[in-house]
């Protein structure tokens, strides 16, 4: 039995951007994440270790975000990749990072990237 585990908004501070100011202020960002699984184990079992932990993949993104980068492409890769390592439970994850408010001349909400495999 496929599923998704979805980790929605998950709100961060981080240092990501080309400009220097973005590197000394920072700026806000969310990131959605989405993984695909089999859920039939765990569904029957009742067992974390039968699934994706999504603490594991909370901890994934908090750690990735806070390594500075110049291009959201990069954290989101990043992400994907140590998803793709670290859970191998994992047969698809798809990152949406979205920097708040970005420095671009204009009232923009917000810039997102996203990605998957």
């Amino acid at each position: 039995m496929i599923g998704k585990i979805h980790l929605e908004k998950i709100s961060l501070y981080a240092k990501h951007g080309c400009l220097e100011e973005e590197e000394k202020i920072g700026s806000e960002y969310l990131v959605d994440l989405t993984v695909e699984t089999d859920l039939e184990l765990s569904s029957n079992s009742d067992n974390l270790a039968d699934t994706v932990d999504y603490v594991h993949l909370n901890l994934i993104v908090k750690e990735e975000m806070a390594i500075r980068s110049k291009l959201l492409e990069h954290v989101c890769q990043r992400i994907l990749t140590r998803i793709k390592t670290e859970l191998p439970k994992v047969l698809s994850a798809k990152v949406i990072l979205t920097k708040v408010n970005p420095p671009i001349g204009g009232n923009v909400k917000g810039v997102k990237v996203e990605m998957h495999f």
